[in-house]
Formats: C-alpha cells, structure tokens, sequence
C-alpha cells in the first residue's frame, strides 16, 4: 500500500489540532493596552508548548515516513492511533491554561504527551518492521533511547505535577528540547537518500 494518502491525511489533522489550539486564545474583551493581556498568558505559554509539541511530531513523521515505500494495514492504525492522541492535546492545552497550571490538569496534560509518545514508538516499530531490519529506517531508530527516556520522564513528570505543577511542566518543556532538532538518526539517513541518486 502506498503511504501517500497517509501523509495527506496526517498533514490535514496536524494542521486542524494547530488551528484548534489557536482559537483557544481569546483577545481580552475589554482593554486596550498590554495590561489586558495579562490573563491571556497562560493560554500563550501552553499553546507556545503545544505548538512546539506539535511540529515536534509532524517534523519526525515526515521523515520517518521518508524512508518508508510502502505500509501496511498496521501501519495505518498505529498512524490513526498517534493522531489520536495528538487529537487531545488541544484538550489538555487548554484545560491546563484554563485553570493556570493546577496540578490534575498538568498531570493530565503530561499523560497525553506519555500516549503520544507510546503511539509514535508503536508506529515507528511497525514500520520498522514492515521494512525489515537492516532497513534504513530500522538502522536509524537502533535502540530509540530518545523515546524511552522521554516516556519515563512524561511519567515522572506526571506524578510530581500532582504536588509540584511547575517542576512537570519543566519537564515538558525539557523533553520538547530534547526533540527539537529532527531525530539526527532518521534525519542522516534521510539526507543519505536524497543525494544517494546523484552518486
């Protein structure tokens, strides 16, 4: 099966849960000076995280799927599972803005970006394996060390936000730092592909 439709519509979602985060951000109905916008900084900040979250993701399927020709029915769930998960963190951005950081929306909040992450691995591992092991793709995510650690600090995170919010929300935002470049390992390989024709 080819993974052009799957792109397509994974492109079409991302860009609707961004559009969904946006609109979260009221302009103050009163005030015209930079004072009025004072109540508007927690939705800022969590959709500031969410926005960066979220290219996070789009920016490592689209290379992922790079190094992929084909996919496989699997692969199309497992891809309708991550934008799932994606789906909701217009939902915990703004139930976490809402209430300015509380701790069971933070906690919440870090338990989307957890599944998030277990559906980006469950993906990346189906088509991994549809590719086969010594597959470019394969070779790129080896141990994926990057992934797990980012799921024991989402649960980390979630646990401590239920006494310190603040401390979990730093461990977000360190865990989007982590991933802010491109994974460097598909990225390689996805650059080796592109100047492999022209050898």
């Amino acid at each position: 099966m080819k993974k052009g439709r799957l792109e397509a519509f994974s492109d079409g979602v991302i860009a609707i849960i961004i559009t969904i985060m946006v609109l979260e951000i009221k302009v103050p109905e009163h005030g015209n000076d930079l004072k009025s916008l004072i109540p508007v900084i927690p939705f800022f900040l969590s959709y500031v995280l969410s926005f960066v979250y979220i290219g996070i993701y789009w920016n490592n399927h689209h290379h992922m799927l790079y190094l992929v020709s084909s996919i496989t029915g699997g692969a199309l769930w497992a891809n309708l599972n991550l934008l799932f998960w994606l789906s909701l963190i217009p939902f915990g951005t703004e139930w976490m803005a809402n209430n300015r950081f509380e701790s069971m929306p933070v906690a919440v909040y870090g338990l989307i970006l957890m599944m998030c992450g277990i559906a980006y691995i469950l993906l990346a591992r189906i088509l991994a394996s549809h590719c086969g092991k010594n597959s470019e793709l394969a070779q790129a995510l080896g141990r994926d060390w990057k992934g797990k650690l980012s799921i024991v600090i989402y649960i980390i995170a979630a646990v401590s936000a239920l006494w310190y919010p603040w401390v979990a929300c730093s461990l977000y935002v360190l865990v989007s730092c982590i991933w802010f470049i491109p994974d460097r390992r598909i990225e390689k390989k996805v650059i080796h592909k592109m100047v492999e024709p022209g050898e």
